[in-house]
């Protein structure tokens, strides 16, 4: 694997040790803050692996379906408890980026660390879907088991930990090598070798009948959120989860759109991700938000999209793209409400407008390495800008 430069080295307290809690703080601190730079980093340490439209985002060919999939035919499976991952983070490989117990041994994850001290606001082990394989060519179809959400952070972010350590401490180059946890994951894109927690990330889109068609972003608050803070992202975004932990939920909420219509509600209008249920069971047919978004798809004034699927080279996150594409009355309608500020951080504002013009030039703004955007957003505005015909015709 090529070797990437280190970063100049932070000098620690010299009366902390390398695993200490103290220790532990500030190299967090510093991958908060230089997150863009290191997801770059870490993309450099796969050369042999595809990238999503020239993004630092990782994938497989048969990821990339050759044309938008209407969302209505992508097939999702269901393999229930899955087997155990090669590599989940608990084990003796992790332990340099697990901090030391004051009562002795080491957190036995990384969520236990954040847990114990750094824990955002919006941060708890909700069951999820563990995405198992995907294929968007010929028939298309993503495979899902069962997950829990410190599953991924357990892996994911304290791979992220350990990269931004060894730029810290290294001057000179770092190899894939010379990050032992990282090397145990080997491929990202080897979906079984680790759980794959995924989240459905929507470029939204607002159609006008004649004129410049228009997107929004987020600014997501490293305060409030544990992935992807103090970076830009389309909006919304959502782990894919079920709206509670139990089999009958798994299946009722098994749907890429209803996972969509929960982040809609929750992003773009404020509100909870609580939901009133009934047995763990959410009614989405009595839901009056749900159904008049679903109504629109049917009426042809709102249409939805499957781009691919990525992983984010610096944390293993696993996105599943998607663009959902309304006419201007429908959006401007539903949408009136429209929150500055939600539990999440801030919808971002252009020129005095949340409305960015879905431009070449805002495109490759927010894309193009210039603006600190999510891997996984930067991949997604490149990919609908390529299939804007499709999209927007």
């Amino acid at each position: 694997m090529r070797p990437i430069r280190g970063g100049a080295p932070a000098v620690p307290d010299p009366s902390s040790g390398a695993d200490s809690p103290e220790r532990w703080r500030q190299v967090r601190g510093f991958l908060h803050q230089h997150r863009h730079e290191l997801c770059q980093l870490a993309a450099r340490l796969y050369p042999d692996v595809p990238r999503v439209a020239s993004t630092a985002l990782l994938c497989r060919g048969r990821w990339l379906p050759d044309q938008p999939l209407n969302l209505d035919d992508l097939r999702l499976g269901w393999a229930g408890q899955p087997p155990a991952p090669l590599a989940d983070g608990t084990g003796p490989a992790s332990a340099h980026v697990r901090p030391r117990l004051a009562a002795g041994g080491r957190h036995r994850g990384y969520a236990d660390a954040i847990a114990a001290l750094d824990a955002p606001a919006l941060f708890g082990n909700r069951a999820c879907y563990r995405l198992l394989d995907a294929g968007l060519a010929g028939s298309p179809e993503l495979t899902f088991g069962r997950g829990w959400y410190f599953d991924g952070v357990n892996l994911g972010h304290a791979v992220a930990h350990e990269l931004a350590a060894a730029w810290q401490d290294s001057s000179g180059a770092i190899a894939l090598a010379d990050l032992p946890l990282r090397a145990l994951v080997g491929d990202p894109c080897l979906l079984r070798q680790r759980c794959a927690i995924s989240a459905v990330t929507t470029l939204t889109l607002r159609r006008p009948p004649r004129g410049q068609a228009t997107f929004v972003l987020h600014w997501r608050d490293p305060v409030k959120v544990n992935n992807g803070g103090g970076l830009y992202q389309v909006m919304p975004v959502g782990i894919f989860q079920p709206v509670a932990g139990t089999p009958a939920a798994e299946k009722n909420d098994l749907s890429l759109w209803r996972c969509m219509t929960r982040e809609f509600s929750e992003e773009f209008l404020g509100t909870t991700e609580d939901y009133d249920t009934q047995d763990g069971l959410l009614d989405y047919g009595g839901w009056p938000f749900y159904r008049r978004l679903t109504s629109a798809r049917e009426a042809g004034a709102l249409s939805v999209w499957c781009l691919g699927v990525g992983v984010d080279p610096l944390t293993l996150a696993t996105d599943i793209l998607t663009v959902a594409v309304f006419d201007s009355d429908l959006y401007d309608a539903v949408f009136d409400g429209l929150v500055e500020l939600n539990a999440e951080g801030r919808v971002v504002s252009v020129d005095g407008s949340a409305a960015i013009p879905f431009t070449a030039a805002t495109v490759g703004r927010f894309s193009g390495g210039s603006e600190p955007t999510q891997a996984a957003g930067a991949a997604l505005l490149r990919l609908a800008w390529q299939h804007q015909g499709l999209l927007l015709g």
